[in-house]
């Protein structure tokens, strides 16, 4: 089984200071969790976007990425939000209940609003 291609860019809002863009291409699956954790380090932030429009699917550790993304910002007086997930990576939020936790937006621009 060939692996799909996966990619992430960090960038920096053009709108506010202290918020970084994740935007994720390809699976987000145990296979890439250390190159998000790697990122996640060394890229400190008041608010993390998770860009998920380009994530086919994600696995538990994809969704354990974004949960260990929330809690140490949450330590840290931040906040974590993900955009433009489709319908599995969505219902994989609902029936975990992360839902409820981190918000789930359809654009960056939302989220850079929090």
């Amino acid at each position: 089984m060939e692996q799909e291609p996966f990619y992430l860019e960090v960038l920096a809002s053009d709108r506010r200071e202290g918020v970084r863009i994740f935007r994720v291409i390809g699976p987000l699956t145990l296979r890439t969790f250390f190159a998000v954790q790697e990122e996640l380090r060394h890229a400190p932030s008041r608010l993390k976007i998770f860009d998920l429009s380009a994530v086919p699917y994600m696995d538990s550790a994809g969704m354990g990425v974004i949960i260990n993304a929330y809690v140490s910002a949450k330590r840290r007086g931040g906040n974590v939000a993900v955009v433009g997930p489709n319908y599995r990576v969505i219902e994989l939020f609902k029936l975990t209940h992360v839902d409820t936790l981190i918000p789930v937006l359809e654009t960056v621009e939302a989220a850079e609003a929090l």
